[in-house]
């Protein structure tokens, strides 16, 4: 007997890319277009598996520490940002750096220096070994105190505990950050804010989305790679919110068959450092099966834009100026 449930996916919207990505994948685009392979890139430019094969592919040369890229050579350095200890490591070794950090973790990371001026205690949530919190925590190591989750807020000791401030890698679930907030502030009364909220807008719009999309799912497919910490929040978020199950995956080859057991609606989105091209090959699959009415749930419109590193566009500038001398 034919199977005559309506099946349907829902896409959120926003997904996929943000402002501060886009960014950083280009100018590594633009390094090559300009001077040719091979451009090293210290760490993945953005947590996104696809996205590093891709530029490899084109000549960008992906190393963890600057001691492997050759004296003089070009640098760049990924979205997550690097500490002062990186840089100097590599004005050391005479690289040609480009900084695609994105402007978002740079403002953390001059708030990081500011209140370490003025001799508080950073308590700063996130996940330890994760790039963007090394380099935030980088700007100022002897102020800075990490705290890996909402039970490490109960056990984590300070100098002074009239004089503490917080910080988040930019990455996290808006709602365990403040939840790790709420449980710090109890212990530590004074506790101040930094003076925006530090949560990155495209990670709280993908949150959103997912919070709105997922009581009507059985089955909601995250696009991302596993060292995505927002793609791995995703996930963590649609559970949360109501829907059955929920599961990250790279590509749409690595989908199994058997979640599809008794599902009548799918979500689909993406993290922030997944281009949609692979988010059109999960539609296509969804396709295949029967799922093949879209409707987008969109909940924000995101216009924002950065412009590329500086190093870039002084590079484009002086080859435009070359150009014209020859024209």
């Amino acid at each position: 007997m034919p199977d005559t449930t309506e099946k349907r996916v829902l896409l959120a919207a926003p997904r996929g890319y943000c402002a501060g990505v886009d960014r950083a994948v280009i100018a590594v685009e633009k390094a090559l277009e300009l001077h040719g392979s091979p451009i090293y890139v210290r760490k993945e430019i953005v947590h996104n598996k696809y996205v590093v094969e891709t530029l490899s592919e084109r000549g960008a040369i992906f190393v963890n520490e600057t001691d492997e890229v050759p004296e003089g050579a070009r640098v760049v350095f990924s979205a997550h940002g690097v500490s002062p200890a990186v840089r100097q490591a590599a004005d050391d070794r005479n690289l040609l750096s480009i900084d695609a950090t994105c402007p978002l973790v740079t403002k953390v990371h001059k708030e990081a220096v500011r209140f370490a001026r003025e001799d508080q205690t950073i308590l700063l949530i996130g996940h330890e070994g994760h790039e963007e919190v090394e380099g935030t925590a980088g700007e100022a190591p002897e102020h800075t105190i990490i705290v890996n989750s909402p039970e490490e807020a109960d056990t984590v000791e300070v100098p002074d505990p009239d004089n503490v401030v917080w910080l988040s890698q930019t990455t996290l679930s808006v709602d365990e950050t403040m939840d790790t907030v709420k449980r710090l502030r109890a212990r530590f009364p004074k506790l101040q804010d930094p003076p925006s909220d530090d949560i990155c807008y495209a990670t709280q719009n993908r949150q959103v989305a997912v919070k709105k999309l997922a009581p009507e799912c059985d089955l909601v497919i995250v696009v991302g790679s596993a060292n995505s910490s927002n793609s791995v929040r995703l996930v963590e978020v649609a559970l949360e919110y109501g829907a059955r199950t929920s599961y990250r995956v790279d590509r749409a080859t690595e989908i199994d068959e058997a979640w599809f057991e008794g599902v009548s609606t799918v979500g689909v989105t993406s993290g922030a450092s997944v281009p949609e091209i692979l988010v059109r090959d999960v539609l296509d699959l969804l396709a295949g099966r029967g799922f093949d009415t879209v409707e987008e749930v969109r909940t924000a419109t995101e216009d924002l834009m950065f412009s590329l590193p500086r190093e870039i566009r002084a590079d484009l500038k002086e080859k435009q100026a070359e150009n014209a001398m020859r024209a």
